[in-house]
Order: C-alpha cells, then structure tokens, then sequence
C-alpha cells in the first residue's frame, strides 16, 4: 500500500503484472525488518486505560474507576446527519454507552501506541547515505508495526484487561475482517473525526510522560507511527462514517467543547 502497489496480499505475489515486484518489495521489507529486530533499532510503547463512562446526549463523560464522582474527560461527539432509509438511525459514538439516566455501570478505554521511537533516526541514515528506498521502507515498517501494535494491544484488551472475550481466538483473517466484539475508533476518522480529541486521550493517559509520544499544535502525533483511539465494548459496537456536518452541529460541538 505505502508503493501504491493494486492488488491483495497474498494474491499479488503471483500477479503476472506486479508479481515479481511485489516479492521484491516483500524480500526487502523482510530483510530490513530482520535488521531492526535484530540490532534493536525501532522500539514500541504502548499506553492504555479504562475508565467509567457515561452517555450525557452526545458526549461520552468519563471518570475515575475508583472514584466515579471525579470527572476525568467530556468527549464531545458529533452525530450523523443525513437522511437515511425509513427507520435507519443517525448514529454518534455516544450510542455505545450507556446513558446516564440508565444508573448502569459502564466503561470505555483509551490508548496510545506507536513503534516510531527510532525511525526518524534510522531513515536519516538511509538518506544520508543517498538510499531513499530503504529510508521510505523504515517508515513504512515503523507505520506498519503501530498499526499491528494497536491490533496486538486491542486483543488483549478483549481477551485480558477488560477481559469481556476471554475465549477470543480468531485467526489472523478474522482480525484483519473485524470479526471481533467491540471497536477501537481514532480521532480523525470518519466515526469520530474531531482530531481535538486526541488531546483528551493524551491528557488521560499521561502519554508523553508514559511512552514519549507528543501532539503538534495540529494534533498530529509525533513519532508518525503512532496510533491512538478509544476502545468500545458494546456487542453491536461497529464502525461508520459521520459524513458532512452541518452549521447546526458544527455550533453545537463548539459549545460542549467549550471553544467559538
């Protein structure tokens, strides 16, 4: 995906077109990440927890799991907006927690991971030594390796620290399908694209004091390879799109955000 290379993994190895450079492109990406594995030169982090949650509208408030009357967070969320098929829901985030008027006990996490800590420095290399294609493989490795951190952390959490699927089990495919209870949403993406967000998990989770991870003035996360979200645990938690949002909303999340 990083070359811009059509097709499925495993399927384009044998494409007559793309094939054989496909099994370079895999060779070289195996080789060097031997190379990192061995010499130690990327190294992951991760930092994760879960909190009490409750849904007051379209926000998700969180609080203290030993102290549910000490709020931690307010995270805003927008809501769809289009006209659907009869009888089809606009859906927000806050959906999938139960509202405050329930009295239930609910939660919802938050995490930060990346694999970048060295990138920079090992793609710096490359480039010094006027070799672009490898310095363009590190990154691409140091994004693949968060995103699979963020895959790896995401079972646990299922299967160990919030523990709701214990018996999990599913196999590489049925991971990369999704066919697990629950979603792990990022600021920026269509469920959830309010990048300010971040802030907020960043905060909770004292990420640059706990992995070394940092936000620019435009919520951009430094290392690049890095991920961050929120976890949902509700059985019919699933992804989708918000899609345009209106004046009206666009208002109304500034006022809960507390900005113009």
């Amino acid at each position: 995906a990083a070359w811009e290379m059509k097709g499925r993994y495993p399927e384009i190895l044998e494409d007559p077109a793309a094939g054989a450079q496909a099994r370079r492109l895999l060779d070289d990406a195996r080789a060097l990440l031997d190379e990192i594995l061995r010499d130690g030169l990327l190294r992951a982090h991760a930092a994760f927890g879960f909190f009490r949650a409750a849904a007051e509208g379209d926000d998700v408030v969180l609080a203290d799991p030993a102290d549910p009357a000490r709020l931690l967070a307010r995270l805003p969320m927008l809501r769809q907006q289009r006209a659907g098929r009869a009888g089809a829901m606009n859906l927000s985030l806050a959906d999938f927690v139960a509202p405050r008027a329930s009295g239930l006990a609910d939660h919802v996490g938050a995490f930060v991971v990346t694999a970048g800590e060295g990138a920079e420095e090992l793609a710096a290399r490359f480039r010094a030594a006027h070799d672009d294609y490898r310095a363009i493989m590190a990154q691409a490795l140091a994004d693949r390796l968060a995103e699979a951190l963020a895959e790896r952390l995401h079972e646990r959490v299922r299967q160990e620290f919030w523990g709701y699927a214990p018996a999990e089990g599913l196999a590489p495919e049925a991971l990369i399908r999704e066919e697990y209870r629950g979603i792990r949403p990022a600021p920026g993406y269509p469920a959830c694209p309010n990048h300010d967000l971040k802030d907020d998990l960043f905060r909770l989770l004292d990420a640059e004091r706990a992995i070394g991870a940092h936000l620019t003035e435009s919520w951009a996360m430094l290392p690049a390879a890095s991920v961050s979200g929120l976890y949902f645990a509700h059985p019919e938690a699933h992804y989708f799109g918000i899609g345009r949002i209106g004046a009206e909303q666009a208002a109304d999340y500034a006022a809960r955000r507390g900005i113009t």
